[in-house]
């Protein structure tokens, strides 16, 4: 056998991801089935021999030594025997090497489909023995190319992923070679060819991120309570610390901002707010709506979950945020419908004219905060210094 076998076998193993060995017996097998259909007198006594190091594939069939005309293929005669085996004798055996190419087209092809079919099974049980362990959990995998529609393929230990547009973060563009990390969502398909279905929006991301950056989180001393996130804007995530002495907002910002700018950069500048848990509905709502300022929370039902937030009427349009994301962000984070309301319903006529054109009227301010959602919010440079804010930005 020419090396042409052995180096066709080496980039099948290389493309599969699956060692040689392994294959070299997936082929044995496929090679041993396709003899017997050839020689089917012959199925026990059939050996396949594959060796690349020595770069040797022999078949060999075991044939008893006769003195007479032998009655199938498991027999030989002694003249033909001496000349594979001087030493032959009469009722002994020789191992006689079979012409591979003579095997037909049939025997060959079956012998193909035998190892693909092998080939999916072993990538099957690689990929599911790789992946199970970190279903719902986060990886760090190389882009390899992104094609025009968008969608990367991501290389992860060899093997292919592919994140699609709509679960990519709005606004990033990723690039060949870039690192980036992603989360697994879910392994579809698990009984045929199972395919890994990732996500950089998912706001599981941000836990398992803050969770690799920040080590009391990992260690338990403090905890997420909640997260609610609009992927390439903005997150808002609530901390509580078990340990008195522990402070979970200066734990998760890190020395000089270092822990939490590590996690904007991997979301690509995405804002983030981290937000005091606290077991007080009131308290926990009024910091929710940071970056603004809160005067007061009024819990109208426990039962629906529904309250009303009052503001500074300069305030109003930062809370409710653009397109009310803010707003339907610290819904989400505390699980409470907001009504969000400015300090003072009516203004006098005095105050009106001295309020500013871009003051939102008091009818639109008394919309529930996800109606306030539709109408365009103007810029609030305040966000930034807000004290309430914890806001980062790279």
């Amino acid at each position: 056998m020419d090396n042409s076998f052995f180096d066709a076998l080496s980039l099948l193993g290389s493309e599969n991801n699956v060692d040689i060995a392994q294959l070299v017996e997936k082929v044995k097998s496929a090679m041993l089935k396709a003899a017997r259909k050839a020689y089917p007198e012959c199925e026990d006594n059939i050996t396949v021999e594959i060796d690349p190091a020595t770069k040797k594939f022999e078949m060999y069939v075991r044939q008893t030594v006769v003195d007479d005309e032998p009655i199938d293929a498991n027999e030989v005669n002694i003249d033909v025997a001496r000349t594979v085996d001087p030493n032959a004798y009469v009722g002994g055996t020789i191992d006689r090497r079979l012409d591979i190419a003579k095997f037909g087209r049939a025997a060959a092809q079956s012998a193909k489909q035998s190892i693909k079919g092998d080939l999916r099974e072993i990538n099957r049980e690689r990929i599911l023995g790789e992946f199970e362990s970190l279903e719902n959990d986060c990886i760090t995998c190389e882009v390899s190319r992104v094609e025009t529609n968008g969608t990367a393929t991501l290389l992860y230990h060899k093997t292919e992923l592919y994140l699609f547009p709509n679960e990519q973060i709005p606004g990033e563009t990723l690039h060949e070679g870039q690192r980036v990390k992603v989360y697994i969502t879910t392994i579809a398909n698990k009984q045929k060819k199972p395919i890994i279905k990732i996500s950089r929006v998912r706001k599981e991301l941000v836990k398992r991120l803050f969770e690799l950056e920040i080590p009391e989180i990992y260690d338990g001393t403090v905890e997420i309570k909640s997260i609610s996130r609009e992927a390439g804007s903005r997150t808002k995530v609530a901390v509580w610390s078990k340990d008195e002495n522990v402070d979970a907002i200066g734990a998760c910002i890190g020395p000089k901002r270092s822990r939490i700018s590590a996690i904007v950069a991997e979301l690509n500048g995405e804002k983030i707010d981290i937000i005091p848990y606290s077991e007080k509905p009131e308290e926990f709502i009024a910091k929710a709506l940071a970056p603004a300022t809160v005067l007061d929370v009024q819990i109208l039902s426990e039962e629906e979950r529904t309250c009303t937030v009052k503001v500074p009427n300069n305030q109003l349009s930062l809370a409710i945020g653009n397109k009310g994301q803010n707003a339907k962000l610290a819904a989400k984070l505390t699980g409470y419908k907001i009504d969000i309301k400015p300090e003072f319903d009516v203004l006098t006529k005095h105050e009106h004219d001295a309020a500013p054109a871009e003051q939102p009227e008091a009818p639109q301010a008394e919309q529930p905060a996800e109606a306030a959602a539709e109408a365009p919010a103007e810029t609030a440079e305040t966000e930034a210094s807000a004290p309430e804010a914890n806001s980062v930005e790279e």
